[in-house]
C-alpha cells in the first residue's frame, strides 16, 4: 500500500535501508551537495549486497541541472553501465537555461534507459508552472516524479503536492521527498501519498585523530565525518506507515 525509498549515499547506508525494510534504494554520493552520480564500484557492489531494487542517480557534477554536450554524453554512457551492471531504475533529467524541461535530452535519456524506470528527479522543483511541467515530463515518458512540492521542505509543499497527485497520479507516480522523517511522514500519507524518499541519515565520527588540522572538506559536512543512512529510523518509519495504511 505503500513504497518507502531510501536515498543511500554508500554501499553501507543501502545495506542499512534495506536492513530497515526500505522497498527500493536511490543510490548516489555527495548528498549533501544534492547527490551526483555514484563510482561504478559503489553500484556494483551495492547491486551485489542488496535484493531489493536500486535506482540509480544519473547526475554528473552538483548545480544546475543545464548540461554540455560533453556532460550529457557522459550521462549516456553512465547509464549504459547502469543497465549493464543490473539496475532497476536511471534517476535524472535535464533542463534549459530558463529553467523548462528540455524534452529532447530528457527524453533522449529515458530511451536510453529503456527498459528500466525512470524518476525524474528534483530539478522539477524549480521549474515554472509546475502543473504544466509534470505534463511535459509524463509526456517524456517517466515514469516517476521525485519532489517536494516545489519547497525546501516538502512539510510547507503539501498543497501543490496534493494537486498533483489528484491531477497526474494516475499517469506517474509521485514520490515525496525533502526534510521525511517519522514525524512528519503521516502528514504526507493523509494526502494521499504513498511513495515516499528519505535518506533516514546522520552524521557519524569515525576517526578522532588529525594530527596537523587540515581539512578536505567544506563547512557542509563538519571534518572527520561521514552521513549513513541508520536502519532503525528506516524500520521505525515504516512501523509507522503500516500502523496507517493498515487503517485506511
Amino acid at each position: 500500500m505503500f513504497t518507502l525509498e531510501v536515498c543511500a549515499n554508500s554501499v553501507e547506508s543501502a545495506i542499512n535501508g534495506q536492513k530497515g525494510g526500505a522497498d527500493r534504494i536511490e543510490l548516489c554520493e555527495n548528498l549533501f551537495v544534492g547527490g551526483t552520480t555514484p563510482s561504478f564500484g559503489c553500484i556494483a557492489e551495492t547491486l551485489n549486497q542488496l535484493t531489493i531494487p536500486v535506482n540509480v542517480l544519473i547526475r554528473p557534477r552538483p548545480g544546475d541541472f543545464v548540461y554540455s554536450d560533453m556532460e550529457f554524453r557522459q550521462m549516456l554512457h553512465d547509464i549504459e553501465i547502469c543497465k549493464k551492471l543490473g539496475a532497476k531504475g536511471i534517476v535524472s533529467g535535464v533542463l534549459k537555461p530558463n529553467g523548462t524541461l528540455d524534452k529532447a535530452r530528457t527524453k533522449e535519456l529515458v530511451w536510453a534507459a529503456k527498459p528500466l524506470t525512470f524518476t525524474f528527479h528534483r530539478a522539477f522543483d524549480i521549474m515554472p508552472e509546475p502543473l504544466n511541467a509534470i505534463n511535459d515530463i509524463v509526456e517524456c515518458g517517466c515514469s516517476h516524479l521525485l519532489t517536494s512540492g516545489q519547497k525546501g521542505k516538502v512539510t510547507d509543499g503539501v498543497e501543490l503536492l496534493k494537486q498533483l497527485i489528484d491531477n497526474v497520479g494516475n499517469t506517474i507516480a509521485i514520490i515525496a521527498s525533502g526534510g521525511i522523517n517519522h514525524n512528519n511522514i503521516l502528514e504526507l500519507a493523509r494526502i494521499g501519498v504513498t511513495q515516499f524518499h528519505m535518506s533516514g541519515s546522520e552524521i557519524v565520527a569515525r576517526y578522532t585523530y588529525n594530527h596537523t588540522g587540515l581539512t578536505f572538506v567544506s563547512t557542509l559536512l563538519p571534518e572527520n565525518t561521514i552521513q549513513v543512512t541508520n536502519a532503525e529510523t528506516i524500520a521505525s518509519t515504516i512501523a509507522i506507515l503500516r500502523h496507517h495504511f493498515s487503517k485506511v
